[in-house]
């Protein structure tokens, strides 16, 4: 990581104009077509939630912008951003969870499985201190239904500039898979175009388009 010089940065007044904001938080809700990876996974019999979350990691870090973090007043650029994610429990319950990026998707995929079985065998929240990191995306599922609207809690007490994306349930549309998606970021950071970027990206991995596994 590697910290901005504010004065040279091109984003200077956007920042400072944004960050005045009680609520300096933006996003839009879409959908992506997932056809290719949804069939993939089925054929292959890989695990379609570890397969999105990382393609949409991989989406996330090839966008500078979503990288950009404010800490006690310093801007911050990482060299990688990593998946802090909500894990449901059987008992309807869920928990955080931390999964280091790895460009591999068969290394993350362990780490994930992981995480998810020591959340399943934990209860209540599991706040854990990765979980307050920096260098991270804040993800989660609604895998019961899709949507087209959605509303994040927020703590304007708490310093926080960390993008947060979730997702829907696939549904069918056309004789095609297709996954909701909200994206919400800070605006000092990200505008419409870098969201639009981030989308085009995850749904070309999706669909074979750039790099699959």
């Amino acid at each position: 990581m590697k910290s901005i010089e504010i004065n040279k940065w091109t984003r200077k007044d956007y920042y400072e104009f944004f960050s005045k904001y009680d609520d300096p938080f933006f996003g839009i809700v879409s959908e992506i077509n997932c056809h290719y990876a949804y069939e993939k996974c089925k054929k292959d019999k890989l695990s379609f939630f570890a397969y999105y979350l990382h393609k949409s990691l991989v989406a996330v870090n090839s966008i500078e912008e979503f990288k950009f973090r404010c800490i006690n007043d310093e801007i911050i650029v990482f060299d990688n951003i990593h998946a802090a994610t909500t894990i449901g429990r059987t008992d309807g319950s869920f928990g955080f969870s931390f999964i280091s990026f790895n460009e591999d998707f068969h290394q993350f995929s362990k780490s994930l499985k992981k995480e998810i079985e020591e959340v399943q065998n934990s209860s209540g929240i599991r706040y854990l201190k990765d979980s307050s990191r920096h260098d991270v995306v804040h993800y989660s599922t609604i895998p019961w239904k899709h949507f087209t609207g959605l509303k994040h809690p927020g703590n304007f007490s708490r310093e926080d500039s960390a993008p947060k994306i979730v997702f829907g349930k696939a549904y069918l549309k056309n004789n095609e898979w297709y996954l909701p998606v909200s994206i919400t970021g800070h605006h000092g950071f990200v505008d419409g175009i870098h969201l639009a970027m981030f989308l085009e990206c995850f749904e070309n991995m999706m669909q074979n388009k750039l790099t699959a596994q």
